[in-house]
């Protein structure tokens, strides 16, 4: 598959699944590399690559977070508008905001849906929104100082930091201007997964995705903190796994 906005780490030629998987703020496609390892060939993982990092950094990226469903929605009617193919959606932290409103409006454009929605280090979109509005550079490197994970590394590297800025800033302008609309639960079981000492997401807020399927929901407390995936991910691949092995 031939596309700007999705990247292939591990061929799985014969997998009758795909899996889209989308970053946190600031994230890109690499985010999901050793996920992509340990559920191949298993599964056809395909993780976004927004614009304005690593291989599209040259490309303006988009600061509304409408503008980026519609535009991957554009990108996955002609891949998933046939059915032929079951896939599933991850997402991860803004990521999981992504995926689930991306499977809103594929369910307005009348297309087939995901099979399974996994949705981590998110709190449901009627929790509070608060923690999204940072305005201002010292702020976005707060919370990154905050959230940990491989990002702090590079806050003392100017020549990085140059590069990783404009993706974030645009990233959490953004969030900051998703506001949850009302409309129609979903119809398909969700996969919700939270660190145990995540500082921005309890777990309460994200055991509130439930209200958003008429489906199945299952929650799942990782030990670790908004990055947690870091490093669990063979338990995370497994979770993955099972549900979609049914698919």
């Amino acid at each position: 598959m031939a596309s700007d906005w999705f990247r292939r780490f591990t061929p799985a030629p014969d997998s009758g699944v795909r899996l889209f998987c989308f970053p946190h703020a600031g994230g890109a496609a690499g985010a999901y590399l050793a996920l992509s390892r340990r559920l191949a060939p298993e599964l056809d993982v395909l993780a976004a690559q927004y614009p304005g990092r690593q291989d599209r950094r040259t490309e303006p990226p988009l600061d509304d977070l409408g503008r980026l469903v519609d535009a991957l929605a554009d990108e996955l009617t002609p891949l998933c508008g046939d059915g032929d193919r079951p896939y599933a959606f991850l997402g991860h932290s803004m990521g999981a905001l992504v995926a689930y409103e991306l499977t809103r409006a594929l369910d307005r454009r009348e297309l087939p849906g995901p099979r399974h929605l996994f949705l981590s280090g998110r709190s449901a979109p009627t929790e509070s929104d608060s923690v999204d509005r940072l305005d201002t550079d010292e702020a976005i490197l707060a919370r990154l100082r905050l959230l940990g994970g491989t990002a702090v590394e590079i806050l003392d590297e100017p020549e990085l930091m140059e590069l990783v800025m404009p993706p974030l800033r645009a990233d959490y302008r953004a969030l900051c201007s998703y506001a949850w609309r009302p409309g129609p639960p979903l119809r398909i079981p969700l996969t919700v997964l939270v660190g145990d000492s995540d500082p921005l997401v309890p777990v309460e807020a994200a055991a509130a995705w439930r209200e958003h399927t008429t489906a199945d929901s299952d929650l799942r407390v990782l030990p670790g903190g908004h990055f947690y995936l870091d490093a669990h991910t063979e338990t995370v691949a497994d979770i993955i796994r099972t549900p979609l092995e049914a698919a």
